[in-house]
């Protein structure tokens, strides 16, 4: 793997940055094509007419340019991120990730430390609310690490006797295996997706990723972003 413009997230997870089309100075000159107008380098008009933009939500001009990121996250993060997506097609996004029909690489998991498991919330019926007792979290990752491999031997016993790669994937514990997926998608759209899960309130893990991407995107688009995006949580 390309360790450029890459954060680790998680125990064996990543956010890489793969390529970005247009800057802060494509989402001015898309704003003034209504003018016939166009910026060449950016200055201190530009950032008050993105500044402008933001403030009225005027979107469409944060619509010419685009991002491509690479996620390797376990299943439970890639499907929140790809209910986001389903949710705001709008904003122009395309999803492609690495199918257990096609690749048979070994799989990984994600597997909690013990001091990271999570009490179930007071107030609410979703999220989490504070650590785990260190007893029964070393049980909870000792079990989890078991269930694991019970499936992963399973799965190569089905594998071993010539069962499809498409049936021979039932056996393993889903939620927690990390699949690998490319997410390209408009400036408006990275923008939508961070607001959504930098926000205290959602899942602790999806929040991790999420603060990769920010880390990412931010220097690529500092005026665009730093408008766009509610940073106080982060």
């Amino acid at each position: 793997m390309n360790l450029k413009n890459t954060i680790q997230v998680l125990d064996k997870g990543y956010v890489r940055l793969v390529d970005t089309m247009g800057s802060d100075l494509s989402v001015v000159n898309a704003a003034r094509a209504s003018f016939a107008k166009e910026s060449l380098e950016l200055n201190q008009k530009d950032v008050h007419l993105i500044d402008f933009l933001i403030r009225e939500n005027h979107m469409s001009p944060f619509r010419h340019a685009f991002a491509t990121f690479e996620f390797k996250a376990p299943l439970m993060v890639a499907r929140q991120h790809w209910k986001y997506v389903v949710g705001s097609d709008h904003t122009m996004d395309s999803w492609n990730e690495s199918s257990r029909r096609y690749v048979t690489i070994e799989p990984e998991f994600y597997v909690p430390a013990v001091d990271e498991w999570r009490l179930a919330p007071e107030d609410k019926k979703q999220g989490s609310g504070g650590p785990i007792g260190p007893w029964i979290g070393s049980v909870l990752t000792d079990e989890l690490n078991r269930y694991i491999e019970q499936g992963e031997a399973l799965y190569t016993m089905a594998m071993d006797n010539d069962v499809a790669a498409e049936q021979a994937r039932l056996f393993l514990p889903a939620y927690g295996m990390y699949v690998i997926y490319r997410w390209t998608c408009s400036l408006q759209s990275v923008a939508l997706f961070l607001n959504q899960r930098l926000d205290e309130g959602s899942q602790v893990e999806i929040r991790d990723y999420a603060r990769a991407v920010l880390s990412l995107i931010q220097p690529e688009f500092p005026i665009s972003i730093g408008g766009l995006v509610d940073v106080r949580n982060v």
